[in-house]
């Protein structure tokens, strides 16, 4: 799955030219992000406090200051869409082209080949790269916010918080808590996804023969392999609406969480308007990055239930 595209001459220019042109692009619009952050800080204080900061001319200012930040930011990400749009096709195409002459040479049968073969690749290509480049964000994304939180954490008012630090600690404790937590939640989601992509190659399969010689399908096994399917994807609708009840509820909670810590220092001057909005943004962005497992378990499950029907096929095909 790997070896075939970052270790082949062919495609080195696209699997390491492509990833560090991506990565670049990831590094500049989190950059931009901590700049819009600053920028919330200085603009909401001005609309607190207008006549005393400057007034109208200032806010034009702001709204010019802001065009600078987002738009080269929107073009950035329209532009690492499309490119690793471009880099997902290559690494599916890389690992097709090694694996189409292996099973043509392969003797025995393998239960959805084709399955893995047009859909499973493109799938992997496609998680890997989502979740990669999504994963070096976040990374990112803590470097450069990290620092920001624990500086606005000395205008705390809550007597049990005011130590060094104390916003970075809560939210790196509440995204912790919260990942062990959808770890359980969803304990049984890959097994549930990995049966559904077995049950649904064998349908698929059924209807592929049936495309050639309507006589070899029968209505009642067919419907026998359906209902299969119906079987287990109303388990998994099952499992995921408890799973979607709690990450929401977390992703809910902690968007209001920062405020019930910063208002009581609002409300006693302590802080500015502001300075409480640029908590909101910097714990959100720390507190995302933390909770990147949460964010993305569907896919990180989707991605561990095709990687095991790959390494399957992979054992199986004629070296």
């Amino acid at each position: 799955m790997f070896r075939t595209f970052f270790l082949d001459r062919r495609w080195a220019l696209w699997a390491w030219g492509g990833l560090a042109v991506l990565m670049a692009i990831v590094f500049i619009t989190v950059q931009q992000t901590v700049r819009l952050n600053a920028w919330y800080g200085q603009f909401y204080d001005l609309l607190q406090k207008p006549e005393q900061l400057g007034g109208l001319d200032k806010f034009w200012g702001f709204m010019q200051q802001f065009a600078w930040i987002a738009f080269p930011y929107m073009l950035l990400r329209s532009f690492e869409a499309y490119l690793a749009s471009h880099y997902a096709f290559r690494w599916r195409q890389a690992m097709t082209e090694a694996y189409l002459p292996r099973w043509q040479r392969t003797s025995e049968t393998v239960e959805g080949a084709s399955q893995r073969i047009q859909e499973d690749c493109m799938r992997f290509a496609r998680q890997t790269e989502n979740l990669g480049l999504g994963f070096v964000r976040a990374v990112l994304t803590l470097a450069s916010f990290i620092p920001i939180l624990w500086g606005l954490s000395k205008g705390i008012a809550i007597e049990w918080l005011k130590f060094d630090g104390s916003l970075f600690w809560v939210a790196l404790t509440t995204a912790l808590g919260g990942t062990v937590l959808s770890w359980f939640v969803g304990i049984r989601l890959p097994g549930l996804e990995y049966n559904n992509q077995k049950t649904e190659a064998a349908l698929r399969k059924e209807l592929v023969y049936a495309e050639d010689d309507r006589s070899r399908m029968t209505l009642a096994g067919t419907m026998a392999l359906f209902m299969g399917v119906r079987f287990n994807n109303f388990r998994l609708f099952n499992h995921y609406a408890y799973f979607n009840l709690w990450s929401n509820l977390y992703g809910q909670t902690m968007i209001i969480f920062p405020y019930l810590l910063m208002g009581p220092s609002l409300f006693s001057g302590i802080i500015t308007l502001g300075v409480i909005q640029q908590v909101g943004n910097a714990f959100g962005k720390v507190n995302d990055a933390f909770s990147y497992l949460i964010d993305r378990w569907t896919d990180i499950t989707e991605l561990r239930s095709i990687h095991k029907r790959l390494t399957e096929f992979e054992k199986t095909l004629a070296v």
